[in-house]
């Protein structure tokens, strides 16, 4: 219960260009409210508004950094002037709120669809190896085709131009997506990359990508304006590495090294699961893992998601032992549009209905009540 003493997770930390008032993050969510083009409907300034706090952090949910970089139908883009001209609504809402606010930028990779390409072109990934079982769709997912070098040096201009086109939208900053199965993390992982070039085989060769994409957009927006998001230990969309604690904790060095004022580094906990409801079972006796490596590896502001939408003490306590952590909720932000002050006054939550997490228009999305002390009677 809340004491005398203001809990860390209710006191500042700086990010970036800006102090934060509260360490309670809006987790990117993808969630189908765009047109077929990716530009952002008239609601999502609207859904955006909600969650901004004075002094709090919102992440965007995913979106395209070109028309090649695929992406769900529904999903936004921030590579036509329409897509930059419709998000310049969502930064304007959440900042008269006196909120922060970050894009989060990626491209799929094989998780992608042809049908979503230019010309219905193949997807692409790190090696030719399709995702096993049914793509959220239901058919079988494609197997892509290997990325050229000069390819991937194409990508990584694009992800700076997104970032560049994100500032031109107003976004305080952009979060690369480099986790959960998309390209920059299917280079990373053993199971998905089998190059024999510069970006397969070592560590720090399956690393190179999502590094040099990090330096690219630094470049173009500053360091300060840039962080990065990682999912170690994952599983979804297939992802598995031999060596997370090793690879991860090259990637957490290598940015401490040379871009140690990121905004902040971004990490999904171990054993979180993106499409279950309820509390994750106990990890298998003798085999813990944890995030605390890359926590001690990096200096500065550390973000962790992952299951505090059904522990919420998990997100006091985190913010407690560990300084510079700040938490990102979910599931638990969607369905409470005023999460923070829920989680500062230990109020009732309101359940959220997954049946309208991807479902078009408002239902679901900007309808969901805030507190009311007689509901919770």
């Amino acid at each position: 219960m809340p004491s005398s003493t203001t809990p860390a997770l209710f006191t500042p930390i700086k990010i970036g260009q800006h102090v934060l008032k509260h360490r309670v993050v809006l987790a990117p969510l993808t969630r189908f409210r765009s047109s077929p083009t990716g530009v952002p409907s008239d609601i999502v300034p609207q859904y955006y508004e909600q969650r901004a706090t004075e002094g709090g952090l919102l992440i965007t949910e995913a979106t395209a950094i070109s028309p090649y970089a695929g992406g769900y139908p529904g999903t936004p883009g921030v590579h036509s002037e329409e897509q930059i001209e419709e998000w310049k609504k969502t930064t304007a809402a959440v900042h008269k709120a006196g909120g922060v606010i970050f894009m989060q930028i990626w491209h799929l990779g094989r998780a992608s669809f042809s049908f979503t390409q230019p010309n219905g072109e193949t997807v692409v990934s790190a090696s030719a190896i399709g995702i096993e079982g049914l793509s959220p769709l239901g058919a079988p997912h494609e197997v892509p085709r290997a990325l050229t070098v000069d390819e991937i040096k194409t990508i990584t201009g694009d992800y700076a131009q997104a970032a560049k086109n994100a500032i031109a939208a107003g976004f305080d900053g952009v979060e690369i997506h480099s986790a959960n199965g998309y390209l920059l993390d299917q280079f990373i992982n053993t199971s998905s990359n089998k190059r024999t070039d510069n970006y397969g085989g070592s560590i720090e060769n399956r690393t190179r990508f999502s590094l040099e994409v990090v330096d690219a957009v630094a470049k173009a927006i500053g360091d300060e304006k840039t962080a990065v998001r990682y999912s170690p230990w994952s599983g979804f969309q297939d992802m598995k590495d031999d060596t997370p604690v090793e690879t991860w904790s090259h990637i957490t060095r290598e940015l401490e090294k040379n871009h140690p004022n990121l905004a902040y580094i971004h990490f999904t906990e171990p054993r979180t699961s993106l499409r279950e409801d309820g509390p994750l079972a106990a990890p298998t006796e003798g085999k813990v893992d944890t995030l605390d490596p890359f926590r001690a590896l990096w200096s500065g502001p550390f973000i962790s998601a992952g299951n505090y939408t059904y522990d919420v003490q998990s997100a006091y306590d985190r913010a407690e032992t560990s300084p510079n952590n700040l938490v990102a909720v979910g599931r638990a932000f969607i369905a409470n549009p005023d999460l923070v002050e829920r989680f500062r006054n230990h109020w009732k939550l309101t359940p959220y209905n997954r049946d309208t997490f991807y479902s078009p228009g408002p239902v679901g999305y900007v309808d969901y009540p805030y507190y009311n002390a007689a509901d919770s009677k």
